[in-house]
């Protein structure tokens, strides 16, 4: 998926795991298939996942982990992935790894969901919560920032996008996402990047949210972009009521949707099926609510 983008496999993670943690070393490996960008997972037994980063920005991610997952997990709804050990650069892989528990679920299907208003309170009730948590001195999150410092990449993509997508539509819509008033809140804690990838459901309802990369703190906007890159319209207007925001935030939120789908799509249209396809979902479920 990434020019950058380093080599991993099972022998690698036998390899690291019989140097660094051997009491793991003996128990099954077995890939994960997955959507994500920034890390290769590998199971480890029943319980395990090691998580090793692809791509250098990914880096560093498994010590902001080891700091605040086990403080904030507790204080949510849903569960969260533990981290339970880093490991360190060797065997020719040259960046630090983490292993975390391994939570069980599947990830909802854009348009196969069960009860979509269930899971829509599911989310916002896990929303409401995080965006609620007072720890203080949380790193800045990646997608808390305002909305306008993605003007220019969001463009650049309109533009390699501009034969499969309406051009002015999009760009309409885009412009009128930036008009919409910044947050003059507190900075509250954001998970980022809440996607079908990385929500975990059992008997339909949400029961956990993985992959914390984007973890900070920031504008909450950014956490609303589940409203559109999963659920269907009806559902999307329970979880905009039972998130009991405002207008300008709901607008950030779309805005926030439509920016990292349109600059997914021409990234990804080539090496991830699955993400193009969810970007191509939300886009156009975007453009449906601005010219509707």
């Amino acid at each position: 998926m990434h020019v950058d983008e380093v080599d991993t496999g099972v022998d690698l993670v036998r390899r690291l795991l019989a140097a660094q943690f051997p009491e793991w070393s003996a128990l099954p490996i077995q890939p994960v298939p997955s959507a994500g960008t920034d890390h290769a997972l590998y199971r480890i037994g029943d319980g395990m996942v090691v998580r090793l980063p692809r791509i250098q920005r990914a880096v560093g991610e498994v010590d902001k982990d080891l700091r605040w997952l086990p403080l904030l997990a507790p204080l949510l709804p849903v569960e969260l992935p533990l981290p339970l050990a880093k490991g360190l650069p060797a065997e020719g892989y040259p960046w630090e790894w983490g292993v975390y528990t391994w939570l069980e679920g599947e990830n909802p299907i854009v348009e196969s969901i069960a009860d979509p208003d269930s899971l829509a309170a599911d989310l916002a009730q896990f929303v409401t919560a995080l965006h609620g948590i007072e720890l203080t001195g949380g790193p800045s999150a990646s997608r808390g920032v305002p909305l306008a410092l993605r003007d220019d990449p969001t463009r650049i993509a309109i533009a390699e996008l501009e034969e499969t997508i309406d051009p002015e539509a999009t760009a309409a819509a885009w412009e009128a996402a930036l008009q919409t008033p910044a947050w003059s809140g507190p900075p509250v804690w954001v998970h980022g990047d809440l996607s079908p990838g990385n929500l975990l459901l059992r008997g339909g309802r949400l029961t956990a949210v993985i992959d914390c990369a984007g973890l900070g703190v920031g504008d909450p906007a950014c956490d609303l972009i589940v409203g559109w890159n999963l659920l269907p319209a009806d559902a999307r207007k329970v979880f905009h009521h039972e998130l009991g925001i405002d207008d300008a935030t709901w607008a950030r939120g779309r805005g926030w949707a439509f920016s990292v789908a349109l600059i997914q799509l021409p990234y990804y249209r080539d090496t991830n099926a699955a993400l193009a396809d969810n970007a191509r979902h939300v886009i156009r479920e975007v453009l449906a609510e601005c010219t509707g």
